[in-house]
């Protein structure tokens, strides 16, 4: 692993199966304004940063009563309350953080999620300890696909981005990884295994159960 000298992980739908919290929060918030999406319409902006997403459905169905902002807070205030009563580890993720840890690199976590989130999250899952850097697309000009986290990320473990292993799940978070330069290792679900921006990633995986030390080496070898 000598030319892996940090390892970055996305956060939701890969350390924790978040995706069904945003889907319900989301439905139920964006219904309030007379805006009632669909699982296909929220597949949409999977893994797209919330302000964005919230943004792209007022273009697209704008409505009255609620601003942007209310609309934002109010999915991440039910996002919050259902990973404090509901949030569990994903499949593989302890061992797979064994795994990197023992490479004696840097772990971080860059994530579309704001950093309150995020602190909950890791903190609801308990392993804030494998962390020395938790960073939130919310401190950028723009979400994933721009890959503008995973290269702040980088610069915050003063690591170039060639030197950086990111593991993502979602089509937007692999082409934001690609775009900086980094290596990829892909945890897709089902639907997306075979999405084009998931096939660019250098490794796809089922789940992180299939992953141990031995495919880690080979990849950066």
């Amino acid at each position: 692993m000598s030319n892996i000298k940090a390892i970055i992980f996305d956060m939701d739908g890969l350390l924790i199966d978040s995706e069904p919290f945003w889907r319900r929060a989301s439905k139920e918030v964006f219904a309030s304004v007379g805006v009632d999406l669909t699982e296909e319409d929220m597949k949409s902006t999977m893994g797209r940063r919330i302000d964005e997403v919230v943004e792209h459905w007022f273009h697209e169905r704008p409505w009255e009563g609620k601003s942007r902002k209310d609309i934002e807070a109010g999915i991440i205030d039910g996002v919050l309350e259902l990973v404090k009563a509901e949030g569990t580890l994903r499949d593989g993720v302890k061992e797979t953080l064994d795994i990197c840890k023992s490479l004696n690199v840097p772990l971080a976590v860059a994530s579309s999620s704001s950093s309150e989130l995020i602190d909950v999250v890791i903190s609801t899952l308990g392993i804030r300890d494998y962390f020395v850097e938790l960073f939130s697309a919310e401190h950028e000009t723009h979400g994933k696909p721009h890959p503008a986290v995973f290269i702040s990320t980088a610069s915050h473990l003063n690591v170039e981005p060639q030197h950086c292993l990111v593991f993502e799940d979602s089509p937007s978070g692999v082409l934001a990884a690609k775009a900086a330069k980094m290596t990829c290792i892909a945890v897709p679900d089902e639907e997306h295994f075979d999405h084009p921006f998931i096939n660019t990633a250098d490794l796809k995986l089922h789940s992180l159960t299939a992953l141990d030390k031995k495919l880690l080496d080979s990849l950066a070898s």
